[in-house]
């Protein structure tokens, strides 16, 4: 945890010293370090902001929504910049931006050694070799166990739901279809305001396993 700790304010550092040199010409990139200075759940937080706006649950947001978001949350953005930003993203001029589209635009790029490791842990939770991650292939011993997961323990859910729930948090919500798919993006959600801390800490103590 310690370890953690230290990173998440080295990571902070670095983001305000961008901030401060005024080199962050790039809007999106502006916004990006805005949430990074404030650590590793940085864009967990501005996640959970536009969250509450969302008052109709639409998991979307229309330009009002986008300018109030990055206003509450604090970033100093002008209209301007915010009209950057949400027209990069909504590319077809659609409307709303997708709520996980943004956040997955605001995460920083994944490394080559991140994705190697998501790579090798996708391998070794797909027991059957067919490519995709099922219930079925979190079944086999060694591969994930669900035994302290606090539901399971209070009896409120099987061992095929703290499964299933696994499988929901590297899925698109409105693609969801109970298996882990091998594109990067799913494991990319990790990092959304939508995953538990809980969720999140399986994955990556997973990956620190298959690392050794």
């Amino acid at each position: 945890m310690v370890a953690t700790d230290r990173g998440s304010a080295e990571l902070a550092a670095k983001a305000k010293k961008q901030l401060a040199s005024g080199k962050a010409a790039d809007p999106l990139e502006k916004l990006r370090l805005v949430c990074l200075s404030r650590g590793a759940s940085g864009i967990e937080g501005i996640g959970r902001q536009f969250r509450i706006i969302d008052d109709d649950g639409s998991r979307s947001l229309d330009r009002r929504e986008f300018y109030k978001g990055c206003t509450d949350f604090g970033a100093d953005l002008s209209k301007e910049e915010m009209d950057q930003i949400f027209d990069r993203i909504d590319k077809d001029r659609s409307g709303p931006l997708d709520f996980d589209e943004f956040l997955q635009a605001l995460r920083p790029p994944m490394s080559s050694a991140r994705r190697e490791l998501i790579t090798k842990a996708f391998k070794k939770l797909d027991r059957t070799g067919d490519g995709v991650i099922t219930v079925e292939d979190l079944r086999g011993r060694g591969v994930y166990n669900c035994k302290h997961h606090p539901k399971y323990q209070n009896g409120q859910w099987t061992e095929d739901d703290v499964f299933k729930e696994f499988l929901r948090t590297f899925e698109t919500p409105n693609d969801a279809d109970g298996v882990m798919h091998p594109q990067l993006r799913s494991a990319n959600n990790v990092s959304t305001s939508f995953v538990s801390n809980q969720q999140r800490f399986s994955f990556k103590r997973f990956c620190v396993r298959v690392h050794k």
